[in-house]
């Protein structure tokens, strides 16, 4: 008689670094911070950057707010694995926490722009899963950008004028998301983090599993 395995045996595997993208208004941190209040399994990137803190974040848990000085010194000495400006501010992602989280099998989740996931491609392409999430309509966007009432008309009129520049570069992402609804949308982004969770590179405990399964036939 064969013997049996435990029901649910833990293979060993890396975790990945899942980028969403979007233009300003087109859902992606409404998706971000839905994904990591359900899936324990995704810790988030928290970025540095020199832009004033807004009205509800938490500085260290949304950012880490820091100043230009500061931000060159991490530049400088290359512990940042992306940065960019974006809109007269500085936003960076800091190489060690990210690193060490992905060592431990942690996903780790990027809220960045398109010149931030070309960085990280660069510098970790095996890791890097990227979803670009785009709106329904460019008057959905401008009505999205209205309603939730953080920047002033000024500000909206810059980020609608940035959204075509930011759109044309969808096809560098791996998979794309048009939220018209953000229930389709977020199942559509979760979807994408289960496949890519199985990807045979990303479980380097398979050849040890599937051993102990052929010692026990």
């Amino acid at each position: 008689m064969a013997k049996t395995l435990p029901e649910k045996a833990m293979i060993a595997r890396r975790g990945l670094m899942l980028v969403l993208s979007s233009p300003s208004g087109a859902g992606k941190t409404t998706l971000s911070r839905r994904l990591l209040e359900q899936d324990k399994g995704v810790t988030l990137s928290v970025s540095v950057t020199t832009r004033k803190i807004r009205p509800g974040e938490v500085d260290g848990r949304d950012y880490q707010f820091i100043d230009r000085r500061r931000f060159d010194v991490l530049v400088d000495k290359d512990e940042l694995l992306e940065w960019a400006e974006v809109f007269d501010n500085y936003y960076g992602t800091p190489a060690t926490p990210v690193m060490d989280a992905l060592a431990q099998g942690r996903d780790v989740l990027f809220d960045i722009d398109w010149q931030g996931t070309q960085q990280l491609r660069e510098k970790a392409r095996g890791d890097l899963v990227a979803v670009f999430v785009l709106p329904p309509s460019i008057p959905e966007l401008e009505r999205r950008l209205h309603k939730r009432a953080q920047d002033d008309y000024e500000t909206i009129h810059r980020r609608m004028a940035k959204a075509a520049d930011e759109m044309s570069h969808w096809a560098e992402y791996d998979y794309v998301v048009i939220n018209h609804d953000l229930e389709q949308a977020f199942a559509d982004v979760k979807a994408v983090l289960a496949a890519e969770r199985l990807k045979r590179e990303r479980q380097p405990g398979l050849s040890d599993f599937v051993r102990g399964l052929q010692a026990k036939l």
